[in-house]
Order: structure tokens, then sequence, then C-alpha cells
């Protein structure tokens, strides 16, 4: 009987501490552990990056480049032309996180809030394509978010889903970036691997149910 007890301490153990420690009990289905400005408690401390980059012109036309993070959280991919140059011979993009996390109504971001600058307006009729990456720690974005000031009105982009863990969106101005949901709404994806914490839960009191159900058959053999 000692050692069935001990048996379901220690599973029951697993779960939990493997469900707390960071990066999280379903790490190994994301890419790589994302950096928050603003983590979750079980999240680790690492911190987001920073990026830049210069693009050429070359007769006036902005060549076709890419603008990302150090850590690869957000990334802006640019089409020959899409600058407005106005003669430069180069154009300067910078991308920056937020060392603040607002938050304001009716929206709940899950990624960082990032703000891009460039010394180039883009041409409207060429969009930039600009992806973020959120962690498995967090609930799906179901949109990313656009502002002029990240203390002021957040708009909404057209958006969709990337690659694995990424959500993308094409913009024609810049300005200050972040993925989230309405938080009028249940947490996207709220089932799912990549949805927050409610799965790692469930799955932990399945499998201390299923221990508890085990000992009574464990035991019986040794009793007779």
């Amino acid at each position: 009987m000692k050692q069935g007890a001990l048996l379901a301490l220690g599973v029951i153990f697993y779960a939990i501490a493997a469900w707390m420690v960071a990066p999280g009990f379903y790490d190994g289905f994301n890419p790589s552990p994302y950096a928050f400005t603003c983590p979750p408690p079980q999240a680790g401390d690492t911190k987001p990056t920073s990026g830049h980059v210069d693009i050429r012109v070359v007769g006036g036309v902005s060549e076709a480049n890419s603008a990302f993070t150090n850590d690869g959280q957000l990334v802006i991919g640019f089409l020959p032309g899409a600058f407005i140059a106005g003669g430069k011979t180069s154009i300067s993009v910078d991308i920056k996180p937020l060392d603040t996390c607002p938050n304001p109504t009716g929206i709940r971001f899950v990624t960082n809030i990032y703000q891009v600058t460039a010394d180039a307006m883009l041409d409207p009729s060429k969009p930039a394509n600009l992806v973020l990456q959120f962690s498995n720690l967090v609930p799906n974005p179901s949109t990313v978010y656009q502002a002029s000031d990240p203390n002021g009105q957040w708009s909404t982009l057209p958006s969709q889903p990337g690659q694995p863990f990424t959500i993308a969106s094409r913009i024609t101005t810049f300005g200050y970036f972040a993925g989230g949901y309405p938080a009028t709404s249940p947490p996207p994806g709220s089932f799912t691997i990549g949805g927050g914490q409610i799965l790692p839960i469930v799955v932990a009191m399945l499998i201390v149910v299923v221990v508890l159900v085990g000992l009574p058959l464990a035991v019986i053999p040794r009793r007779r």
C-alpha cells in the first residue's frame, strides 16, 4: 500500500511540476521560448530584442528586403519599391519592443507591443507583410492591432494565421503593433496546444484520476 501511495504522489508531483516550470508543459510544440516584456508566471525572464535594417535604394526604387528582431519574434517583409524613397539612397527601419504592457479596454494582448519606425513612408499600393510570433503559454491571438500611440486608440488589421505560433497581417503605415484578441470574447484556442493553460490542467487532472483509479487494482492481488 505504501508503494502505491508513493507512486501516486510521484505522478502528481511530476504533472504539477512539469506544468509550472518554464518554458512550460508543452514547450516542445513551440519553435522557441517566447521572450516576454511582461512574462506570465510560468514563463522565463528572457527579454525581447530589437532589430534594424538599412534598405538600399537603386534608381529611386527601394530593394526588396526584410526587417526583423534578433529573436525573430517580429518580421516585416518589403516588396521592391515598397517605400516612397524621395531621393534617398538608403532607408533605415527600426523595430523596438515596448518596455511597458498597456492594457487597453476591450483588448487582451498576448504578444509584446513593438514600435516600428522608418525614415521613409510606405507606398500604400505595396503593403508590407508583418508576422508576429506568439507563445504556447498564452491563448492564440485572433487579430493584429495597430496604434500610433500605445496608450491611445488601437485599430484592428486584417489578420490570418501564419506558420505555427505566428499571426500575419499587411501594413501600409508604421507605428505600434501587437497580437491579441477582443477581451469580450473567450480566449481563442482555449483547448488547443497553443491555447493557454486549460489543456495542461486537464491533462494533469486526468493523470491523477487514472493513478487513483488504478491503485485499488494494484493492491487487490497483494491482499489475496
